[in-house]
């Protein structure tokens, strides 16, 4: 069996992330209190390690595609929100990070994936406005 290698797109994707939560957060350090700085780095933290588990599983199951392959996705799924859940409840209840940085941190990836497709769309319209 050949393993599935990462997608360039992904290989950015990833890089772009830490990339971007360093974008917010060293403002942060600067100007923001401690707490709202310490949400945004749990924040993205989070994300991104959800992100990158979600692709691992991802890549496992396309590896071996026997089985009920809806119902691995499904369980993974689950498991993943539980546990995020349970990390977020942590984090707030016990006011160890301010929610607004939680919230801005845990928005990293999708700033990402709005950002890298926008990039993706300007690019084919340029280069079809050129032809």
């Amino acid at each position: 069996m050949n393993p599935i290698v990462k997608d360039p797109l992904q290989r950015k994707i990833e890089i772009r992330n830490w990339i971007i939560l360093a974008v917010i957060l060293i403002p942060s350090l600067i100007f923001a209190p401690i707490k709202f700085t310490l949400g945004i780095l749990l924040g993205g933290l989070i994300s991104i390690l959800n992100f990158q588990w979600m692709a691992k599983g991802l890549r496992g199951i396309f590896q071996n595609l026997n089985g009920n392959v809806k119902g691995a996705v499904m369980i993974k799924y689950y498991i993943r929100l539980a546990l995020m859940a349970v990390v977020l409840y942590f984090l707030i209840s016990n006011d160890i990070a301010d929610i607004i940085g939680l919230l801005i941190g845990l928005s990293v990836v999708i700033i990402n994936i709005l950002t890298t497709m926008i990039i993706a769309l300007a690019k084919k319209n340029f280069i079809e406005e050129v032809i």
